[in-house]
């Protein structure tokens, strides 16, 4: 019998239930999915504790890879035993399972040069990292970003990536054995934000401009920070919570720092349209594919240890991107 985490009520980590499931046959539009590995990503606490409201009960996680077992009337976009990956929200919902049904419309084809565990580790990631680096802000050769939480998965990817469009990167960490990491991946410079201010810091390895771009995935006690590191008529591109929602604010403020700009983007408004989906992920498999961008798999975990899984991710002791094996 199949296997899936599930969950009947929101809170802390240990809501989180490893169940028996029957998973059923495929209907209209649906295939029937033997997952190989399945993605951790920081966004399943916001579905876990309430952040992201969802019907109860309900299945964890939003993304995976694995090989088709059956699909069902109508399903033109893959085959049975057709390797494959995928991301998502509300519509696949459920991800941490070894088998499954999900609509077939978000299954994006596997090239032969990525693996399964590989494509559970930077599907969300990666395009994430596509679409800040590629359709977000017309970066040239020179430019600067700050990025926080630059040796989490999102942040090493957009490391690497930065580098070969010729950026200069600015990563923040919580300790200098992180910022270690985020060095090798293509920071020319790290904050570690435990004891140094990081605007300060910013002004000073930026002879007092500020940075083009700020890529924020924490929150409410970065916010002012990277407002404060952005040059005039910069960027602040909010990516995730980590820390607690943006509080309110006038968007006078904007001004007043300099004619700022912000943004709030969501993956799922940039992978949509299937076009757009499948240039960003092919760019995306290019370059891992030909070990241009390497993906960095510094946590494994059986399904049955979610529970930890969601303690460590919550309490930063992960590096890169983190799995379930199946």
């Amino acid at each position: 019998m199949a296997k899936a985490v599930r969950f009947y009520e929101t809170g802390g980590p240990e809501v989180l239930r490893y169940e028996d499931v029957e998973v059923g046959e495929p209907g209209p539009g649906q295939v029937r999915l033997r997952h190989v590995a399945v993605g951790l990503n920081y966004a399943d606490t916001y579905f876990r504790n309430g952040t992201y409201p969802i019907p109860m009960p309900n299945g964890m996680g939003v993304e995976a890879s694995g090989v088709v077992q059956a699909i069902g009337e109508g399903v033109t976009n893959v085959q049975v035993g057709d390797r494959v990956t995928y991301t998502g929200f509300l519509n696949t919902l459920g991800a941490y399972s070894t088998e499954r049904l999900i609509p077939a419309a978000p299954l994006i084809k596997l090239p032969e040069t990525i693996s399964f565990e590989t494509a559970a580790a930077m599907t969300m990631r990666g395009l994430t990292s596509s679409y800040l680096m590629r359709r977000i802000y017309d970066f040239k050769a020179g430019d600067s970003i700050l990025l926080h939480a630059a040796a989490g998965g999102v942040g090493l990817i957009v490391s690497q990536w930065a580098k070969l469009l010729g950026l200069n990167v600015i990563g923040t960490v919580s300790s200098d054995a992180k910022g270690e990491i985020a060095k090798a991946h293509g920071c020319d410079h790290y904050i570690n934000y435990s004891h140094e201010d990081v605007a300060q810091r910013v002004r000073e390895l930026t002879d007092g401009v500020g940075v083009n771009v700020v890529f924020d995935s924490v929150g409410k006690n970065t916010f002012m920070g990277s407002l404060d590191s952005l040059k005039r008529r910069g960027l602040l591109v909010c990516v995730g919570t980590a820390s607690g929602p943006i509080p309110a604010f006038d968007p006078v403020m904007l001004a007043m720092k300099g004619s700022l700009y912000m943004t709030r983007p969501a993956l799922a408004d940039y992978i949509a349209d299937p076009a757009e989906k499948a240039a960003l992920a092919g760019e995306l498999f290019d370059h891992v594919g030909s070990g241009r961008i390497k993906i960095e798999i510094n946590q494994h975990y059986a399904l049955q240890d979610a529970v930890q899984a969601h303690r460590d991710l919550e309490s930063r002791k992960t590096t890169g991107s983190s799995i379930f094996v199946i």
